[in-house]
């Protein structure tokens, strides 16, 4: 009993200073995934136990991530930024060795331990983002950010890691998050508009030396079938995905058809539909009101993030929760895009909804990352402007 009340106002101060709101709507997002999830692998073969069971400690894992990274100071973090790329490259290094292919996916991006899958990119995409702000904020207090010296560092610290992962895991869909959390942090970190432009000119140069040299033709088609219908006219190949998961998402219609009841989904049309597809199943077993619950539920942690960001009083900590809503945003389009025929396949989970123990594991850890900044306001340093 002692014990008990000497830890219940911990407790009760926990509550009271972390981000809870954010982690309600973290939280939901994961229990509606599991919905989801549970209805996409009815139809399996094993049933749908052992992917619920996978995806329910994948969020135990994360909401106990959660707390744990809430109660560590974010500076923390920064200043063992050595530490951090030193475990981002041991897991590039075991992916190099250990890595194994998806078929679901398409890349090597894997590392298997007793028939469950882990994908180091999700995890190490945090070190990014804490070490991408710790370098932005050095640059623009001790040296002139704007400089050409300071943005050919930010610009091969980025190029390095890209290169890492497509090397290593050669998962395109990851590797163009990491650049859309680059982008969105470096300008909210203050480079002028005239840098991006540059970039943006020389990645067009580039294009088409990448195009000829180093994309194989599936990888081309893929890219270019949302675009030319003539590539796959009867959407019987590259386009066989995006094409099923449309027929199941305009099949829910308002209301959708019902949990269990889809048949698309519950025919098993869809490939990856628990995984990279299950917004289709959303869309066809809970309609378009499900659809827009989703959309709405994940638009509501991007603005969380980005309030905490604001009023965070430290560039630091500020940029980390832009990243990290930088993250939901790009994955959240993507995804999305890729299950109504919009955007290339290229196997990117919706945050928190799709299949994926290390995917809504790293999620709950980066809403940890925000709920720690709200833990533990700094007093306001400097601008970020």
């Amino acid at each position: 009993m002692a014990d008990t009340k000497q830890f219940l106002p911990q407790i009760k101060e926990f509550f009271r200073r972390a981000d809870m709101l954010l982690f309600a709507l973290s939280l939901t997002c994961a229990l509606f995934g599991l919905v989801a999830i549970s209805s996409a692998t009815q139809h399996f073969s094993t049933g749908p136990a052992r992917y619920i069971i996978v995806q329910l400690l994948g969020i135990g894992i994360g909401v106990a991530a959660y707390v744990v990274i809430t109660l560590i100071d974010l500076d923390i973090f920064a200043q063992h930024w050595k530490w951090l790329y030193a475990a981002s490259a041991a897991l590039f290094v075991l992916l190099i060795f250990f890595g194994e292919g998806d078929e679901t996916t398409g890349n090597n991006g894997w590392l298997r331990f007793a028939g469950i899958g882990i994908q180091p990119t999700e995890i190490i995409k945090l070190a990014f983002i804490v070490v991408m702000a710790k370098h932005l904020v050095y640059l623009k207090t001790r040296r002139d950010l704007n400089s050409f010296a300071s943005i050919a560092q930010l610009a091969g610290h980025f190029i390095l890691m890209f290169g890492v992962i497509i090397v290593t895991a050669s998962d395109l869909g990851s590797a163009l998050v990491y650049f859309f959390i680059f982008a969105v942090m470096m300008f909210m970190a203050g480079v002028r508009i005239y840098w991006f432009m540059i970039g943006f000119a020389a990645i067009a140069a580039m294009v088409p030396l990448a195009w000829t040299y180093f994309l194989e033709d599936y990888q081309k088609n893929r890219i270019l079938a949302p675009y030319n219908p003539d590539i796959d006219p009867l959407n019987n190949g590259v386009n066989w995905q995006p094409h099923q998961a449309e027929i199941a998402i305009g099949s829910g219609q308002i209301y959708g058809t019902g949990y269990g009841e889809g048949t698309q989904t519950q025919a098993g049309a869809v490939p990856s539909q628990h995984t990279d597809f299950i917004f289709s199943v959303i869309g066809e077993e809970f309609g378009f009101i499900g659809c827009c619950l989703v959309l709405l539920l994940l638009t509501a942690i991007v603005v969380r993030c980005v309030h905490v960001g604001l009023r965070s009083g430290d560039n630091t900590c500020a940029l980390v929760c832009f990243g990290v809503a930088a993250s939901v945003v790009f994955q959240t389009f993507e995804n999305v895009g890729m299950c109504i025929g919009i955007a290339p396949v290229v196997g990117i989970t919706l945050p928190f909804f799709s299949y994926g123990g290390s995917s809504v594991a790293s999620m709950f850890m980066a809403m940890g990352l925000v709920s720690g900044v709200r833990y533990r306001p700094k007093p306001v340093r400097y601008r970020l402007y």
